[in-house]
């Protein structure tokens, strides 16, 4: 039996068996990466640094899907660690900054409801025999945008000065309240994405 196909649009890529390719090694270091945020904030309370780099983490959340389409080295395990890595540092992030008080806590359950509800249905209809369903562009925003308010909002609580910490928690408001709408919008929007490809899968088998 020949390697998986990932089909995405119009595209199509064959999925390799192969663990050792550069999107996944760049994938290792930001799972990696996580334990260091995680001790940033919680062990050397220095917040300012972990938002730094958590602000890193969100922003190269594209560097690996990039890198594979660029050197044309999609696999069977890339597909799978780089979403679950991508989940993982959003959720240890949010309960950390709970934990620490760096970040308005209704607005961190929410988001954080959010992501395991959607979580719980991915896994849901995994079992079911769904193979995968693409992100949506509104999804990807949503994200975007999220990943970018939480090292905002734990700037804001750092030890620099308050001109730049207030600045930072309103920009933090300001991406966040858009985002957390449009996320929960996006994630109504995979209803009938889920059930189409559930439908089509149970027609296939």
């Amino acid at each position: 039996m020949g390697a998986p196909i990932f089909d995405r649009g119009a595209t199509q890529f064959e999925l390799s068996d192969s663990i050792w390719t550069v999107p996944n090694f760049i994938t290792l270091i930001r799972l990696a990466l996580i334990p260091v945020f995680v001790w940033l904030v919680l062990g050397a309370d220095e917040r300012l640094a972990a938002a730094i780099l958590l602000g890193v983490l969100g922003a190269t959340d594209w560097v690996d899907g990039y890198l594979a389409r660029r050197l044309n080295q999609h696999s069977a395990f890339g597909k799978v660690l780089d979403p679950i890595t991508d989940r993982l540092m959003f959720v240890v992030a949010i309960v950390t900054m709970i934990i620490d008080g760096s970040v308005p806590r209704w607005f961190a359950f929410v988001v954080l409801f959010r992501e395991i509800v959607v979580s719980l249905a991915a896994l849901g209809i995994g079992a079911l025999g769904v193979r995968s369903i693409d992100v949506t562009w509104w999804g990807k925003v949503a994200t975007f945008g999220l990943m970018f308010t939480f090292p905002f909002f734990l700037g804001s609580y750092s030890d620099v000065s308050s001109t730049l910490t207030e600045t930072w928690r309103v920009v933090a408001w300001a991406i966040g309240i858009p985002s957390l709408v449009l996320s929960y919008l996006a994630g109504f929007g995979y209803i009938p994405i889920a059930r189409e490809a559930l439908a089509q899968s149970r027609a296939s088998s």
